[in-house]
């Protein structure tokens, strides 16, 4: 549910203000959700639509648990995209909601502005909707069983992706003379004076010289 009224005029208050303060955040759509469809959201971190897996089941019992218990209560989500997308908890108090949304307009210019966040995909939502779409694709095709198994093994390594790799460039210090099999690089000479400006004992130490160069690249690779 879109916001409206008393809450709709709080939203642009509160964003004059932000701006006041001078954030700078992408356009912010705010909707109200009762706990079951904010846990449900939550449990597939924050996305309205992604693939089926039994994972997001399990996040939502655990989720909800901690609701009915008096555990644990989301009063607000915020998604990194363009424009952000913001889920506001329905049983907050109106002083929760003011406090919510202001919290909000702070995560967004922070997204938006952060070194940390400069190489994430803004499109987010359209990017999980495709990825949820191609896998009910592969379980039509392949079968649930086959299709889970396999997503199964990929998240068992999922604490091993480096998520510092958008801000690493890797460049291999690689070249061509690394290859074992590329000549020796002679100095330039006329034909006639190579043997005197490559001497036998020159290319010899040229060559010991490369056989350690490729030694030591065996023991330490150029790239991780």
């Amino acid at each position: 549910m879109i916001l409206t009224g008393e809450l709709a005029r709080y939203k642009e208050e509160i964003a004059g203000y932000a701006r006041e303060y001078g954030l700078d955040f992408y356009f912010v759509i705010f909707e109200i959700l009762e706990f079951e469809q904010v846990n449900e959201i939550a449990a597939k971190a924050g996305f309205p639509v992604r693939y089926p897996h039994w994972r997001f089941g399990m996040e939502y019992d655990q989720l909800s648990k901690g609701y009915e218990y008096g555990l644990s209560k989301i009063y607000e989500m915020v998604i990194n995209t363009d424009p952000c997308y913001a889920y506001l908890l329905e049983s907050n108090a109106i002083v929760d909601q003011k406090l919510v949304m202001a919290h909000v307009y702070a995560h967004c210019d922070f997204f938006k502005n952060n070194y940390w966040f400069s190489h994430t995909n803004r499109k987010m939502m359209d990017e999980m909707a495709n990825h949820a779409m191609r896998i009910r694709k592969y379980i039509d095709r392949y079968g649930l069983d086959e299709v889970e198994t396999f997503i199964d093994r990929c998240l068992s390594i999922e604490n091993l992706i480096d998520y510092h790799a958008p801000h690493i460039q890797r460049k291999s210090d690689v070249s061509i003379d690394d290859n074992p099999r590329t000549p020796v690089r002679k100095l330039k000479s006329k034909k006639y004076l190579d043997s005197f400006i490559n001497p036998p004992e020159f290319i010899e130490q040229q060559e010991k010289k490369k056989s350690q160069e490729i030694q030591q690249l065996e023991q330490f690779p150029a790239q991780p």
